[in-house]
């Protein structure tokens, strides 16, 4: 059933709260291999996290969380596991691979105990016999659907999340402040707002992000000797 108004909003504020234990505090989403080489300096984070968000983010993940959470709410579970391998074969890097399916594992796990539901079981039975990956966008759908909010804010919440995520892996790599983290996060509205809109309007056959320099970077930091984060 769809939800009320202010029950999907309390839905999406605990879901993209950085509290949530989904995994996304170990994550920097590429973002410590370009502090690791130099790539990124303070003042440049916002035009950063503007390019992941248009053309890695938001082509990628946001398009396959759409699309999941229509066949999910449709309770078409074989086309959602088909936009979980394909989200899952479009992630060149093997840490971003294992980082969205450890994520969507945990995010399951979570929210079969916190929300529940008959979406919820299935998509753990499908992870538990391995029939599909399980990754982190797809995992956020199956939630939202079963949650009842619609389409178009489960995208924009989880566009949400993920610029609170890059952000706050950019204050504990000291690449930014609280106070300018905010300004920050305020100013990628609009660019979460078209991330949203194109992701919801996408068809899959076109989903997939083209960052060239985030996968190097990604592939560098898998094999950095120290690393704060897991991507």
């Amino acid at each position: 059933m769809p939800a009320t108004d202010v029950q999907a909003l309390l839905v999406s504020l605990q879901l993209s709260d950085s509290a949530f234990p989904s995994g996304f505090y170990t994550m920097s989403h590429g973002l410590e291999g370009f502090a690791q080489a130099r790539l990124v300096e303070r003042g440049e984070v916002g035009d950063l996290l503007t390019g992941m968000l248009l053309h890695a983010v938001g082509p990628g993940d946001a398009t396959a969380l759409a699309r999941a959470h229509e066949a999910a709410v449709a309770g078409d579970w074989a086309r959602v596991r088909e936009v979980d391998r394909l989200l899952h074969a479009t992630k060149l890097n093997a840490e971003m691979r294992r980082a969205s399916a450890r994520s969507g594992h945990q995010l399951t796990d979570v929210a079969r105990a916190a929300i529940g539901g008959p979406e919820l079981d299935e998509w753990a039975r499908a992870l538990a016999a391995k029939e599909a990956p399980g990754c982190q966008a797809v995992a956020t759908a199956v939630v939202y659907a079963a949650a009842g909010v619609g389409t178009r804010q489960a995208v924009v919440s989880d566009l949400f999340a993920f610029a609170t995520s890059f952000l706050g892996a950019a204050l504990r790599l000291r690449l930014t402040d609280h106070r300018e983290l905010q300004v920050l996060l305020h100013a990628a509205a609009p660019v979460i707002e078209q991330a949203a809109t194109d992701a919801v309007g996408r068809d899959l056959a076109d989903m997939g992000g083209c960052v060239p320099m985030a996968d190097v970077m990604s592939a560098w930091h898998e094999r950095a000797d120290g690393r704060l984060f897991t991507s």
